[in-house]
Formats: structure tokens, sequence, C-alpha cells
């Protein structure tokens, strides 16, 4: 028998003493308390940076390959298809996708209005399981036929703005020289809530851009490259830009839009800080409790000594104590975390104004990786801080101890 675990177990089941049963409940809720807002918060931060993450990789990848060149301008210069990267870049084992894209400015002009846009051209090779999940109706433009498409997906915001449905025509001109316009059908509706997207980004067939560029059918304007989940992207990066032509130049989406990780960055530097601070709070408490119940206990402590029981075995109890207690909070504080997280999942009852954080509701990224780690820090933070009052038990005398009031 485990005579620590012993008494510790009959201390905390006794019966006996209602400040005894309060402080224990204060210990166990200060625990399932901590643990479930540590473990939400990192439920919700996982949530926004993989939902602001997938939004900008769907529509750009993780790193576009574009000809090097030293103009900002939209007028990009064509690259071949027809190069080894792209036609064996299934040999790199991180690479998911890679696939073609153009992109050229102009104005979509309607009777009452007039926006300048720009227009990513998209080809057979396009992978719209990516985009999917920003389609909000319609279908996607047939871009498989010999012949250029003129269909179109606009966004929700531009629709709103120009008065625009699914099925209706519009004019588009094309800044170039001779000038060129496109009768375009808008087939579909795209929301990402990502404002450098909404806000001036329309796609449609890439062989239309490449009629208007007079470029031949391997010509893009690059390539947008999707790695597969969890591979580091500064090291694809150098292995990348080791394999393309040496006019080619390779930008990682995180340097081309940096607003958005620079902002996810931030959110996580002040959720750390907020957990260390719940955590730190969460140790104090279970602290104190240990150092009230030894106070109470101080007259079981003098008996123990003065029949003989060393310190450690008098250590040992109380550390059981704390440990009892830390279990039945962590078990608490996950069902509570775990509860909540799964209500909001599946039933979405917080909502977002999407303007502002990009979604429409809190979202939750279910990491139990995660999940077990802050179960384990918060376990093994708080045993540690039981080693100060528990240290306080050895410097008892029993005979004080015994005529402790």
């Amino acid at each position: 028998m485990n005579l620590p675990d012993f008494i510790a177990k009959r201390t905390i089941n006794s019966k006996t003493g209602q400040f005894s049963g309060s402080i224990y409940k204060i210990a166990i809720s200060s625990i399932a308390i901590g643990l479930a807002i540590m473990l939400v918060s990192q439920l919700i931060l996982g949530g926004f940076q993989k939902t602001i993450k997938d939004k900008v990789f769907s529509f750009a990848g993780h790193m576009q390959v574009t000809k090097y060149t030293l103009s900002n301008s939209f007028d990009e210069s064509p690259i071949s298809t027809e190069t080894d990267f792209f036609n064996s870049y299934q040999n790199l084992s991180f690479i998911r996708h890679v696939q073609g894209v153009a992109y050229k400015a102009g104005l979509l002009k309607t009777e009452e209005a007039v926006e300048g846009v720009v227009i990513k051209g998209i080809g057979a090779d396009y992978d719209t399981a990516n985009f999917a999940s920003n389609l909000i109706q319609g279908r996607f433009p047939n871009v498989n036929a010999d012949s250029y498409s003129t269909e179109i997906i606009i966004s929700k915001e531009l629709a709103q703005l120009l008065r625009l449905d699914l099925g209706e025509k519009v004019l588009m001109y094309f800044v170039q020289n001779p000038p060129r316009y496109r009768q375009l059908e808008i087939v579909g509706v795209y929301e990402t809530g990502l404002e450098d997207f909404d806000e001036k980004i329309i796609i449609g067939d890439v062989k239309m851009i490449q009629r208007l560029n007079d470029w031949t059918e391997d010509q893009v304007g690059g390539y947008e490259v999707f790695l597969k989940d969890g591979i580091d992207e500064v090291e694809a990066e150098s292995i990348i830009f080791d394999k393309v032509e040496s006019d080619q130049f390779v930008n990682l989406t995180s340097k081309k839009y940096p607003q958005y990780f620079e902002w996810l960055e931030l959110l996580n530097q002040n959720v750390q800080l907020f957990l260390a601070l719940i955590l730190f709070v969460a140790c104090f408490n279970m602290v104190a409790v240990i150092f009230i119940l030894t106070m109470e206990r101080t007259p079981m402590i003098g008996m123990l000594k003065s029949m003989g029981a060393k310190n450690k075995l008098i250590r040992n109890i109380f550390l059981m104590s704390g440990l009892r207690l830390t279990f039945k909070g962590l078990i608490w504080g996950n069902m509570i975390a775990l509860g909540l997280s799964a209500l909001q999942y599946y039933f979405h009852l917080i909502p977002l104004d999407q303007e502002n954080y990009y979604m429409s509701s809190v979202p939750i990224l279910w990491d139990f990786q995660m999940i077990l780690g802050i179960n384990l820090l918060v376990l093994v933070v708080v045993l540690i801080s039981l080693f100060l009052p528990v240290w306080f038990i050895a410097r008892m005398k029993p005979i004080k101890a015994i005529r402790f009031d």
C-alpha cells in the first residue's frame, strides 16, 4: 500500500471540517478555470491562424515563382510552363501542387459605376479545391475549352459595389496600347473577407490574358506553389529557388502579404502573455491552498512526527494531496474547455464582424497535441510550485506542531 497516497486520499475525502472542503473546492476550481481558459484561448487562436492563412494561401499559394523584374506594375513578364521545375515538381515530396496563373489590370464598367480591378487568369491545372471554400455562389469559369472563356468569378464586395449579380454581363477595359475590352459573364461570386483580394481581384480564363498580351499557349505570368502541411516554408523556398530558371524569382506569400501574418504573430504573443499570467495565478492559488491545509493539518503533522514519521513521508502526503486536487482540476477544466469549444465549433454561437476579423464566427482548431501539451505543462508547473509549501513542513518541530492551535 502507498501510505502517502492513502493518507492524502483520506484527508481529502474527509467529511469533517467545512473549511477544508471549501479550500479543496477552491483549489480544484482554480486549476479547472485556469486550464479551461488556456485551452479555449489556444483553440481559438489556432482557429484564427489557420482560417486566415488558409484564405491567403487558397488565393496565392504558399509562394509564387515569377520572372525577375524591378517593376511593381501588374504588367507581368511571361514565363514558360515548359520548364524542368513546372513539369517535374512532383519529384519534390514537399510540394502538393503547382499551377500557372496570370494577372492583368483593367476597369470594370457598368451604366452606374467604373471600378479598377485586376483579373487573375487560371487554367486547366488550377486546383479548384483550394479555393472552393471561398466560393459562395455559382461555379468556376469553364477554362477547359479550346478557345478562351469570358466567364469570370467576382467578389461579393465588387458585386455589391457595381450592383451585379450571377448571369449578368459587364464590360472590362484593359490598360494597354492599343486599349482593348471584353464583355465578361459573371458565373460565380466569392468572399474571403480579405480586402487585398475582395476589393480588386476577379478570376477568369488565363487563355484570355494570353490572347490580350499576345503570349503563346505555354506562357503564363507565374506559378503558384502549394506546400504540404507542416513544411518549413523558408527551407522549401531555398530548395525551389535552386530548381527554377536563373531569371525567375521565388517570393513567399507571407512576405507578399505581411500585414496578415504580422497581425497573427502579434496576436500570438498577446495570448502567450495572457496564458502565462493565468498559469501564475493558478500556481499561486495552489501554493496558498497547500499552505492553508498545512496549517490546518499541523496537529496531524506533529502526531506523525512524534510516531517516527520522516519528513519525506509527510512531504509526500501533501504532494499527493496537491496531485489529487490538480488531477481533479484538470479533468473538470478539460470537460469545460472541450464542451464550450465543441458548442462553438458545431453551432457557431459567437459571431464576429467579418470586416474586422475576416470571418463570420469564432473559429476552433482541434489540436490534440496542443491540448495534451498544456495539460502536461499545467501539471508540471503546479507540482513544482508545491515544493515551496511542502518544504515548510520539514521545519516544524513535533512538540510545537502538536500544541499548535
